[in-house]
């Protein structure tokens, strides 16, 4: 029998098991959160009993074991479904730091707690108010003292760590102008939430509830055993989850691209003026066309991504161009999604502004457009340094 030229989806059941749980979450449940900036508890909980949060860690530590390409198949899915992410993806990415290279000790004693749901990882401390995505210049400081590091600093957009039980932070241990590459002397450290003292959380509100916060580090202690890996090396370790990242928010914007799509088709066809179907006015129609094609064309370049991370080979080029190119076919897709719905676009019921607020977001974060533009300028097409 000849084989079929299109593999088959290796993770179909996965995104019909997460279909069938975000069933249970409708869009009353993500207003209401929406409406007092909550956290989604319930639907973290269901994640994490049904082993989803869980994905990327080995078998041997209570997880699932799967591949980068389920967890980005699980977040697709449950944006396509109207529901949210963000409190799922971070814990899925943070973790690959500790995973690669935390030592056996700290396997030992957080992984298994991440995948029962008994921890929560969910909190990472990088980007500070006067550097951005700059990071080389954070000013966040980690003084050896004996057996413990004595942490002072701040950290801006820290999402949900007034949720989080751990967060892995970076931050510098020995001064710039003492290394002789600006990427050396940063350290990423797993921090205690739970018992840490000196550590202040505030709020951040913003136009999506992403839960996202300031930390300060006030003379906060952290045992130097929570040292991920090598002193002065956290920078690269940082970067090796980086792609893995990008992977999984494109990932999360191409759900939100379908979800928007599908909505926009439903309504078109609905939607009755002058006696016939608004899908029917090429008006209407080619901008919802338009930005479903742009969506298979990312989702296309992020396959590609994963299938390399998955095989081990660099997929910079890839996790970046699929992240940038999925935010935008999202947000087109959003755009045509309001312009479709007209005024009840903007009338909370429909969901579709809420979903238009949150896809904004991955235009800026967890990397702008304009730097995933100067990665492919320079480190694509070997063109001088704009930076």
């Amino acid at each position: 029998m000849d084989q079929p030229l299109i593999a088959a989806d290796p993770h179909a059941e996965i995104r019909e098991e997460v279909r069938k749980l975000c069933a249970r979450f409708p869009g009353e449940y993500w207003r209401e959160l929406d409406t007092r900036r909550g956290y989604p508890t319930e639907f973290v909980k269901a994640l994490t009993e049904a082993g989803y949060l869980g994905a990327l860690i080995p078998e041997e530590f209570g997880g699932a074991g799967l591949p980068l390409s389920a967890a980005a198949a699980i977040l697709e899915t449950i944006h396509q479904e109207g529901c949210n992410g963000a409190a799922c993806h971070a814990q899925m990415y943070i973790m690959g730091t500790i995973l690669k290279h935390g030592s056996a000790d700290q396997k030992q004693r957080y992984l298994p707690g991440i995948a029962s749901g008994e921890l929560r990882l969910q909190a990472f401390g990088v980007t500070e108010p006067t550097s951005g995505t700059d990071t080389t210049n954070l000013r966040t400081f980690a003084r050896k003292e004996g057996d413990k590091y004595i942490v002072n600093g701040q950290k801006i957009w820290t999402s949900r760590a007034e949720h989080s039980d751990l967060m892995l932070l970076l931050a510098r241990t020995t001064p710039k102008d003492q290394v002789t590459k600006k990427t050396e002397g940063l350290s990423t450290f797993i921090v205690d939430m739970r018992t840490a003292k000196g550590l202040t959380i505030r709020p951040i509100r913003t136009m999506m509830n992403h839960n996202s916060c300031e930390v300060f580090f006030d003379n906060m202690e952290v045992p130097a055993e929570n040292l991920v890996g090598v002193e002065g090396r956290g920078f690269r370790y940082i970067l090796d989850g980086m792609n893995a990242e990008r992977l999984l928010i494109a990932s999360e914007s191409i759900g939100d691209a379908k979800w928007f799509t599908q909505k926009s088709v439903a309504y078109s066809k609905e939607r009755v003026l002058f006696g016939r179907p608004i899908g029917q006015n090429q008006g209407v129609q080619f901008p919802i066309a338009k930005a479903y094609a742009q969506m298979r064309a990312a989702e296309a370049i992020v396959k590609q991504g994963l299938e390399k991370f998955e095989a081990g080979i660099p997929c910079g080029e890839e996790a970046n161009m699929g992240k940038m190119l999925a935010a935008d076919a999202a947000w087109a897709a959003a755009e045509a999604c309001v312009q479709t719905h007209g005024g009840f676009g903007f009338a909370e019921e429909y969901d579709v502004e809420r979903k238009f607020r949150e896809a904004r977001l991955y235009q800026v974060a967890p990397i702008s457009t304009n730097l995933v533009l100067s990665y492919i300028g320079e480190h694509v097409l070997g063109m001088p340094r704009s930076y």
